[in-house]
């Protein structure tokens, strides 16, 4: 009779430490991906450290826009979304680019109170 219970207690024993092992995996990642996740990084810091300057600021309270309300969705931002955000960055002249950031924050803010994500303009209804 000891037998079969030393049998059941292994198998028991063998089958808990089969359920807890862990099913994740650890995988290389090459250069270019630490590199890009990085950039990444690096764009939506300097995006948000372009919303602490006292120009810009102005700009957005003058279109009833909170500074804090832009830097959250900034922060919640997809990385396609800051990638678009960077790359017409990119293309403006030096001249226009305080008027062309707040144009391009507001609209990425309009569209995410459209599509119901945020709520930084109340006169704004969700498409639903």
């Amino acid at each position: 009779m000891k037998k079969p219970a030393k049998i059941l207690t292994t198998a028991m024993i063998m089958l808990f430490s089969l359920v807890q092992m862990p099913l994740t995996q650890a995988a290389m990642i090459t250069t270019g991906e630490a590199i890009q996740a990085q950039q990444r990084n690096i764009d939506r810091d300097n995006l948000l450290s372009m919303l602490q300057k006292d120009e810009l600021r102005a700009q957005l309270a003058a279109y009833g826009v909170d500074a804090q309300a832009a830097a959250e969705r900034i922060s919640h931002m997809t990385d396609a979304e800051i990638a678009m955000l960077n790359d017409h960055l990119d293309e403006m002249p030096a001249g226009e680019s305080f008027l062309s950031v707040i144009g391009l924050i507001v609209v990425v803010l309009v569209v995410t109170d459209l599509i119901g994500a945020t709520d930084v303009f109340p006169f704004i209804r969700p498409v639903s």
